[in-house]
């Protein structure tokens, strides 16, 4: 016999005339090798068939499954019971859309913030389905690999003080997208193009250094490492002209 487990979920449909926000509970008992998301799943196909919270891949590939699992943001897919007390405490993403109970809409965020950072390679070249792919040095070439394994899961959104605050903030996932083409010598934005982008509060200057997108990143990504070069690549360009 396993745990019983407690999980106190959030429960609200905004669609549903009358419905309020509630907690509700439920128990099942803990199986080896549990996640959170197989637990979902088993509420919902035998206590609560209403219940709402998205899914894709199941692999913590697709970051469908992002909530807040004991007041972190993190993936439900990823996140074994057994790492857990007997009681579990499930919310949605804060920041996002409620869409219903556990499910919220990231990708209306995401596209805009995409089209913000004009989220594609800028150049004058003219393109040749014939010719030879653009060869880079494999250290680059890792650089870009590193920051494109964003999921776009929102977990560094959720744990971030500051867009809670200036929901205009790029957030640690806008800035690692504009840290991936700053590094990709196919991009021929000019400096003034790049400073006018994020140099502004809404950019790498209105984090405040708290780093908990760091912290909750279930794909580890290097965000430290891009935020510093972003900063020391602004400031270079700030020193260029002042000169």
């Amino acid at each position: 016999m396993g745990r019983t487990l407690t999980f106190k979920i959030f429960r609200y449909n905004p669609t549903k005339e009358n419905d309020q926000p509630r907690i509700d509970t439920y128990e099942i008992e803990e199986t080896k090798r549990l996640n959170v998301f197989t637990a979902l799943n088993i509420l919902r196909e035998t206590q609560a068939p209403d219940l709402m919270f998205d899914f894709v891949c199941r692999a913590g590939i697709c970051g469908s499954c992002s909530m807040m699992i004991n007041g972190r943001p993190t993936l439900a897919c990823r996140t074994l019971t057994s790492d857990l007390p007997d009681t579990i405490e499930l919310y949605p993403l804060p920041f996002f859309k409620l869409l219903g109970d556990l499910s919220v809409d990231t990708g209306v965020w995401f596209h805009e913030m995409a089209e913000k950072v004009e989220s594609w390679i800028h150049t004058q070249k003219e393109f040749d389905p014939t010719a030879e792919e653009e060869r880079m040095d494999n250290a680059t070439a890792n650089k870009i690999y590193e920051a494109e394994r964003c999921i776009e899961c929102g977990c560094c959104l959720a744990g971030c003080a500051t867009i809670q605050i200036y929901p205009d903030f790029l957030g640690a996932t806008g800035l690692n997208r504009i840290g991936r083409f700053l590094i990709d010598p196919r991009d021929e934005r000019g400096d003034q193009e790049w400073f006018e982008l994020v140099s502004t509060d809404e950019g790498v200057f209105g984090c405040i250094g708290m780093m908990a997108c760091d912290d909750v990143c279930p794909k580890d990504l290097p965000l430290l490492e891009v935020f510093s070069f972003i900063r020391r690549k602004l400031s270079g360009i700030a020193l260029a002209k002042d000169k």
